[in-house]
């Protein structure tokens, strides 16, 4: 397994900067997102790692070696796309079998690691199916087997669970990362979707318009974000007024909600019931708003109604 290391690498079109001064140090066995909207670089990044691209400037190190223009096929890297990519004449065993034999490992020694592999995302027994005899799961896991059968130095994902449903999306996301966890394989994982990335990640890497915006561990990224920009994209924000006259972010489910005269009087304009929770949208008085997530204990709060809202000094973080 392999440490990555990204060095001031920058990509540019013309004027245009995909990527732009971006830094990374990815440890060995670390789970790291690359979060960010459309457009913001992230699938330019991975393509400049995984070798399908070349870097307008910058250095790329896998291992500790540079592989700024080495080719993919020199950067011993599993990839896993959104669109699985799987050869449809292909069984299962097939094309997992297929990355070992472009290695020149076959016999026995291939269909052990094949089987292996499948194995391991409980794929053993499909061997003989072919793609379209498969959900869209279980072509996913397929997918990551292909990837992970021949000891990648490292993992490489590209919105690997965006054309799946939520609750699959959800399922697929435990095993994603206990596979991760088993094999130990460094991995870089590019979503739009932000719970994914905070369930997911050791760390998080917040990208926009091609220049890193913060990277740290979800809960910090969450709860400490580096700028408005990263406190707007990942989840709701309500931003404050603080005491030293500095703006600050609160998160939803550090709002506490009360009945009239415990806190900042508000009105509730409306409530989202959303199975554990209910997340209120309120209008305080002097026309500032905030969203408040509570926990659901049978009954709510109806629009209209007056409430007090409150919440820790501690729990607003200064943005600029």
């Amino acid at each position: 397994m392999s440490d990555i290391r990204l060095e001031g690498v920058t990509k540019r079109y013309g004027t245009f900067a995909a990527a732009d001064q971006v830094d990374l140090s990815v440890t060995q066995g670390e789970f790291v997102t690359i979060l960010g909207p459309s457009g913001s670089g992230k699938t330019t990044l991975l393509s400049l790692i995984a070798g399908l691209n070349r870097p307008t400037s910058g250095r790329i190190f896998i291992g500790g070696r540079d592989v700024t223009n080495a080719t993919a096929q020199e950067r011993n890297i599993g990839l896993v796309f959104q669109s699985y990519a799987l050869f449809p004449h292909m069984t299962v065993l097939e094309n997992v079998l297929f990355p070992l034999g472009v290695r020149k490992i076959g016999g026995a020694k291939a269909d052990r690691l094949a089987r292996d592999a499948l194995k391991l995302v409980r794929l053993d027994g499909l061997e003989a199916r072919r793609p379209s005899q498969l959900s869209g799961g279980q072509q996913q896991r397929v997918a990551l087997a292909r990837a992970v059968v021949f000891k990648p130095d490292i993992l490489l994902l590209d919105e690997p669970l965006g054309a799946l449903d939520r609750k699959l999306r959800e399922e697929l996301q435990v095993e994603l990362k206990q596979l991760q966890r088993t094999l130990g394989v460094t991995t870089l994982l590019v979503t739009h979707d932000q719970e994914e990335a905070l369930s997911l990640s050791d760390r998080i890497m917040v990208l926009d318009k091609g220049r890193t915006q913060q990277v740290a561990a979800p809960a910090e990224a969450y709860l400490k974000p580096a700028n408005r920009f990263v406190a707007e994209f990942l989840g709701i924000a309500n931003f404050v007024d603080m005491p030293d006259g500095r703006q600050g972010v609160v998160r939803p489910e550090r709002v506490r909600l009360a009945g009239e005269g415990q806190g900042r009087p508000a009105r509730v304009v409306e409530a989202i019931y959303l199975g554990q929770m209910v997340r209120y949208h309120l209008a305080l008085d002097g026309d500032q708003s905030v969203v408040a997530s509570v926990p659901f204990l049978g009954t709510a709060h109806a629009p209209g109604e007056r409430v007090s809202v409150s919440w820790e000094a501690a729990d607003a973080w200064p943005v600029t």
